[in-house]
């Protein structure tokens, strides 16, 4: 990565409305985001800093960053990102970890990827290992990250803020990775709507091959009004009392701790539900 100057990273959390930050730091001209998440210190490492760079859209802004979510739950992941850009800011937006693991959980309901026993995969004395309970465990996750680089490289979010204070959130965003100007917030409030009704599983298996044929047009008006005949809205399974109190109960020692160590009011995630903003 000698050509380039990686300037900041955006690490996790997922479900924690981390594009909507990318979205609006790709709306400045100073700025330069691939817009895939790379995932190349976890996922693709194999690939090599050449492939990495070359990812980045030209001509680069003065500014360069990346957002893969999995860089904050993938173990081997801090490490390699302080062996090859020791010095780069690195920002985390964390969200109330029982609204994260529900929402992961309706967004891969939504895809037909789990089924609707929805304690099954929510319930931590059946799932703690799996992703939506796992990667919500913060503390854990970041500690590697802690142990690697200076609190002063680090930038903590709360995803609550985005509703109730988003000028400020962008405006500590810019701080940290040393952008002059002023961040807009995107066009759409809701990056990512579990609401929004999808094409029928089975359709979209079908339609799976015809992909590269459907992509480049699939935003023409012809394509969006045949879409709007096959959609529909996606019921999910309710987050029963029960299990919210469950997973409150299991976090709740890895909330105290993130607290802890990053000096965020999160007192309120245990006491009242987080708003179901995306």
């Amino acid at each position: 990565m000698s050509d380039f100057k990686l300037n900041f990273l955006i690490i996790g959390g997922a479900k924690c409305a981390t594009t909507w930050l990318q979205n609006s730091l790709q709306r400045s001209p100073d700025i330069t985001m691939p817009d895939p998440e790379l995932h190349y210190f976890s996922r693709n490492y194999h690939k090599g800093a050449a492939w990495y760079a070359d990812q980045f859209p030209r001509p680069l802004g003065t500014i360069l960053g990346e957002k893969s979510n999995s860089y904050l739950t993938d173990p081997a992941a801090a490490a390699r990102i302080k062996a090859h850009t020791p010095d780069v800011k690195l920002i985390m937006q964390i969200r109330n970890p029982v609204e994260r693991a529900y929402s992961d959980y309706c967004m891969l309901y939504r895809r037909g990827e789990v089924d609707a026993d929805i304690a099954a995969h929510l319930d931590p004395a059946r799932a703690s290992s799996e992703r939506f309970i796992s990667d919500g465990r913060y503390a854990h996750h970041v500690a590697r990250f802690l142990d690697l680089f200076p609190a002063e490289q680090f930038l903590f979010l709360r995803f609550d803020d985005i509703q109730q204070h988003p000028v400020r959130q962008l405006k500590c965003l810019a701080d940290h990775i040393g952008h002059q100007g002023v961040l807009a917030a995107p066009l759409r409030s809701k990056v990512k709507d579990k609401s929004q009704a999808v094409v029928p599983k089975r359709l979209r298996s079908f339609l799976t091959p015809l992909r590269p044929l459907i992509d480049p047009v699939r935003n023409t008006r012809p394509v969006t009004a045949i879409r709007s005949l096959v959609v529909r809205p996606t019921v999910h399974p309710k987050l029963s009392s029960d299990l919210r109190r469950a997973l409150e109960s299991y976090y709740a020692p890895e909330v105290e701790t993130l607290a802890r160590v990053t000096g965020l009011d999160l007192e309120r995630w245990m006491t009242q539900p987080s708003q179901r903003m995306i």
